[in-house]
């Protein structure tokens, strides 16, 4: 069911709410064991632009073509649940709303401190005070009107670094605050020698007293700034001509369906954290159930879905070959050093420029690299549980580089063809930002399958 459709199933749940209030009141479980009544009926939804992967496993990584990771990156078998992922990678124009969303965020908190009325919410249905207010995206900002224009000053450029005195934002004013809880570092076991409390420092092994319930340890405060690194196209490409791509590529709406570059994972992270909030806040303001956190994928995950369901093969489409029957190219990558524009594209090309793999997914080789969840580790393969395999770390400001690392897959506009073989691992710095290394996101299912019920599975659900 489309999220869309939600709008008008609210008043329909509403009334079933009703109805099965009444029949609770005027029934009795006469002391068996029957649940809790009343509960929401969970339903299936389709999330917008995003295809859904069902469970299975695959022999991941290796292949008969890999010679340099051969060695590190043996044959294992994994299994991953069911998950929904972008079809493609997220846009310049998908991401801009994100930036957008951030900006008009300070915006409106600047309008409300200012005291402008509407901006904010400062009091809850029972006339509390909120603490922090919270802001009211109900009111317009009328940008022209002379009085926002003063209060809103902080978010535009001095007039020392103004160009022709233009009067433009300050892209280094928009600044995502998000919080996240460590579950990982939570989980650590008890260290029953340690009697005293210890300060969570970003290690994965850093020990917990017995007992130790203080929440607020493992709630992460984060800001980052989102905005792209535009001059990506430049410091990856010191003797080239990038100023246009530097000046234009997220900027013009020419590229708005292009993938979004110059993105740390770091960024991608906070995106992430943002699409989920966006998502479960209005599926909460309908009574719906809301749906898993958005994340990055797995890098089991990643090559599961560009395998699209088949095995031994090196390329999302299948193989072993780069082109196809009328001998065009595949994807957009380096085909012969040198010959960028062998496939149609100098450097990115518009998502979904070629066919998509048997589960729907577009892009899974070439384009741009995409960032995974995962740490990289060269011996995970051989250490990770074959369950979901993830080896995802948390790397404090002040761990060294190599604990920084994270998986890239896919391989980009740049790369030869090997590394856009599905079973190629490599990796980046997670605050980096590349002009050839975008993402996508992925959703867990909640459940095993679409189409699951009661019915189907068990009969001992009464009707």
């Amino acid at each position: 069911m489309n999220i869309k459709i939600l709008i008008n199933m609210k008043k329909i749940v509403l009334m079933l709410s009703g109805v099965m209030l009444l029949w609770s009141c005027a029934t009795s479980d006469q002391g068996e064991l029957t649940g809790v009544k009343d509960r929401q009926i969970f339903e299936d939804i389709d999330l917008a632009g995003m295809v859904f992967v069902e469970q299975g496993n695959f022999i991941m990584g290796g292949g008969t073509q890999d010679n340099v990771y051969g060695v590190t990156s043996p044959l294992r078998t994994v299994q991953v649940g069911s998950f929904f992922m972008d079809e493609t990678e997220i846009t310049n124009n998908e991401y801009r709303q994100f930036v957008y969303w951030v900006r008009d965020s300070i915006a409106r908190r600047l309008l409300g401190e200012a005291g402008i009325e509407g901006f904010l919410i400062e009091e809850d249905e029972y006339g509390e005070p909120i603490d922090p207010a919270i802001i009211n995206w109900k009111t317009r900002i009328d940008w022209e009107n002379q009085e926002v224009r003063e209060a809103l000053e902080p978010l535009y450029y001095t007039a020392k670094d103004r160009f022709y005195n233009r009067r433009s934002f300050d892209p280094a004013k928009f600044n995502y605050e998000y919080y996240w809880i460590d579950y990982k570092q939570a989980a650590q076991k008890t260290d029953y020698s340690n009697t005293q409390k210890t300060e969570y420092k970003g290690s994965m092994f850093a020990n917990r007293p017995k007992g130790l319930n203080d929440r607020a340890q493992f709630i992460k405060r984060e800001v980052i700034n989102v905005y792209p690194d535009t001059l990506c196209w430049i410091h990856d490409y010191v003797y080239s001509s990038n100023d246009d791509y530097s000046q234009h590529y997220f900027s013009s709406p020419a590229y708005d369906h292009y993938p979004a570059v110059g993105i740390s994972w770091k960024q991608a992270k906070a995106f992430c954290v943002w699409r989920s909030n966006y998502l479960n806040n209005y599926l909460r303001s309908i009574n719906y159930t809301e749906m898993c956190d958005f994340r990055l994928p797995t890098e089991a995950e990643w090559e599961y879905a560009a395998r699209g369901g088949m095995s031994d093969m090196p390329y999302p489409w299948g193989g072993p070959y780069i082109r196809n029957t009328n001998g065009c190219f595949l994807a957009n990558y380096e085909p012969l050093r040198g010959h960028y524009d062998d496939d149609g594209g100098m450097r990115t090309l518009m998502v979904g420029h070629y066919a998509p793999n048997d589960y729907g997914l577009y892009d899974m080789s070439g384009n741009v690299a995409e960032w995974c969840e995962d740490a990289y580790n060269e011996s995970i393969y051989i250490v990770g549980n074959s369950l979901a395999l993830a080896n995802s770390y948390n790397a404090a400001d002040d761990d060294p580089p190599a604990m920084k690392r994270k998986v890239i897959r896919g391989g980009s506009w740049k790369d030869q063809k090997y590394y856009i073989q599905v079973q190629t691992r490599t990796y980046e710095f997670q605050d980096t930002a590349k002009s050839y290394i975008g993402f996508r996101c992925v959703d867990s299912y909640l459940g095993r399958v679409k189409g699951d019920n009661l019915k189907a599975a068990s009969n001992v659900y009464a009707y």
